[in-house]
């Protein structure tokens, strides 16, 4: 039997506070073979976030059946509001995982995060300034990889194609570059090349873009998740990536990845160069709001731009003939 009346009931929901949502999906079963050190790093992950994020920060930690011992850790990091929102289930694969975390809020920005980054200071600053510089831009990496323009950046390359500020740049940061194909498990086999240059977008004097970007840690604007899948049939793998590289496109949107390294990759491994500096620069606020939104593009435009151009374009002479217009030294063309 209900007595009284709900005083909930008809209340319209306050404006939220946080500005900027990092959704983290989180699988650690055990801690035997493959996981032995995975529970080590993903507090380091943690630890490093908590470290460099600004107070408007809404953190989700969604717990994809791990263990007891992460469930408790997560369960104490909520109790000290370290995190805003911790979601327990079964293992429903890492994109279901993700799905759950992306609802419930208007949160303008979420980054999507595997639990083994290493979050350095400025990423967050680094990343909202491109947002707030480039309205196009739809999904911002931190961490630059070898030749990212060649997956889900038909829109981009079509919008810049006759833009001379669109082109092969030296690499900013060759360490950090080396350093994450090391962590994936990459033998030094691959083109040294790619350690050199890299394909870019000079915004302005005081900001230069990348083309393209990885999945493993990326910001996205949240309206492009308006109309939200709501099962994926694949734990990890399959179509389940996918569906975060078109989201994007469909909005017209571009993939970028800021121009220096804002991140590490840890991988399941834990090593010695490990650690979390504490960060002196920390954003005590965030600057930018109300960020500029695309309606989705009509399906001509989709298939003009991440189809047929996109095929026309990776037709072997023309990639020779669209590196060397786009600036890459003579002696590379060959083997880029």
């Amino acid at each position: 039997m209900r007595i009284g009346y709900n005083p909930h009931k008809d209340q319209p929901q306050e404006q939220c506070e946080y500005l900027h949502q990092i959704v983290i999906p989180v699988y650690i079963p055990n801690l035997e073979g493959y996981f032995k050190d995975s529970f080590r790093i993903f507090q380091l992950c943690l630890e490093s976030l908590f470290s460099t994020i600004h107070d408007k920060t809404f953190v989700t930690i969604v717990n994809n059946g791990s263990g007891d011992f992460v469930k408790d850790y997560l369960n104490k990091l909520l109790k000290e509001n370290k995190i805003q929102e911790l979601i327990h289930t079964q293992n429903i694969g890492k994109l279901n995982a993700i799905l759950k975390g992306l609802v419930g809020n208007e949160i303008e920005l979420v980054t999507i995060s595997d639990a083994d980054v290493l979050f350095l200071p400025n990423w967050q600053k680094e990343t909202t300034k491109i947002f707030a510089q480039v309205p196009q831009a739809g999904v911002v990496g931190i961490v630059p990889q070898f030749k990212t323009y060649e997956s889900n950046c038909g829109t981009v390359i079509f919008d810049n194609l006759f833009n001379s500020k669109l082109k092969f740049i030296p690499v900013k940061n060759r360490k950090a570059l080396i350093n994450f194909y090391d962590s994936i498990g990459w033998t030094w086999e691959y083109n040294k090349d790619y350690l050199k240059y890299n394909l870019a977008l000079e915004i302005n004097i005081d900001l230069t873009v990348l083309i393209g970007s990885g999945h493993f840690v990326a910001t996205y604007k949240k309206d492009m998740f308006q109309e939200i899948i709501i099962y994926l049939g694949y734990k990890l793998g399959g179509c389940s990536e996918g569906y975060l590289d078109k989201a994007p496109l469909k909005k017209g949107y571009w993939r970028l990845t800021t121009y220096d390294n804002y991140a590490y990759h840890m991988g399941n491994t834990f090593e010695d160069w490990m650690k979390v500096e504490p960060s002196l620069e920390k954003d005590k606020e965030f600057p930018y709001s109300n960020f500029s939104k695309s309606k989705t593009v009509n399906s001509v435009s989709y298939f003009i731009k991440n189809r047929l151009f996109v095929k026309f374009i990776s037709i072997k002479w023309l990639v020779k003939l669209f590196v060397k217009w786009k600036g890459l030294p003579q002696e590379m063309i060959e083997k880029y």
